[in-house]
């Protein structure tokens, strides 16, 4: 199973693809697939049957998985940066390549 310097709660910007741009929080990320759901990103409209619970049926907009690969980080200035890790004593933390402060 493939390691992700992105967790979910992180905020992250879409670096590729036809919501390049925008930002979000992640929601889950989907470690089989490689994908991760970000608020607010990739809307899809999604055709539901009528059932008991929604005895209309109709249509619901919702958040689709992203590759993982078309999202970069953002730290607290709002720039998007690398992902590393380094040892502070003896716990591993997660760092901004670019500012070099702890994530």
């Amino acid at each position: 199973m493939a390691k992700f310097k992105i967790k979910s709660g992180d905020t992250v910007q879409v670096i590729a693809g036809d919501h390049k741009g925008s930002e979000g929080k992640v929601l889950k990320i989907f470690k089989d697939k490689d994908k991760a759901l970000v608020e607010g990103v990739n809307i899809v409209k999604k055709h539901n049957k009528p059932s008991a619970q929604n005895p209309q049926g109709g249509i619901v907009e919702k958040e689709a998985p992203i590759h993982i690969s078309n999202l970069s980080l953002l730290n607290k200035k709002g720039e998007t940066t690398r992902v590393g890790y380094k040892m502070e004593g003896d716990k591993k933390v997660r760092y901004s390549k670019k500012s070099n402060e702890v994530i």
